[in-house]
């Protein structure tokens, strides 16, 4: 298995993403505005400027521990990394429980 950087532009929760549909969607209203003439006015809610707030924190936050990657990374490539079994087995049983309550609640 090969770990490599493009990974970190996978993980980037789709905010790129976002942003670009933002960026479209702004277009699209400043087209039908100056095309209808519209005279409407829209007032956003104190909830949008926490979701704003959200936005903006989870974009300069990392989505994962950069050093942390890095020292697995040296430590796989210079043969050193040891999985330990029943940490991975007790993972999965806790994920398997938590997956069994879930359906049935």
């Amino acid at each position: 298995m090969k770990i490599n950087d493009s990974f970190k532009n996978k993980v980037g929760l789709g905010l790129d993403k976002v942003g670009a549909e933002k960026a479209s969607a702004g277009k699209a209203a400043e087209k039908l505005q100056t095309d209808t003439k519209a005279t409407e006015n829209v007032t956003l809610s104190p909830m949008s400027a926490q979701l704003q707030s959200l936005e903006a924190k989870i974009a300069a936050d990392n989505v994962f521990d950069a050093e942390k990657v890095a020292a697995i990374k040296l430590a796989i490539a210079s043969g050193q990394f040891k999985v330990d079994s029943e940490k991975v087995a007790d993972g999965l049983i806790e994920t398997v429980k938590d997956l069994l309550n879930t359906k049935k609640s």
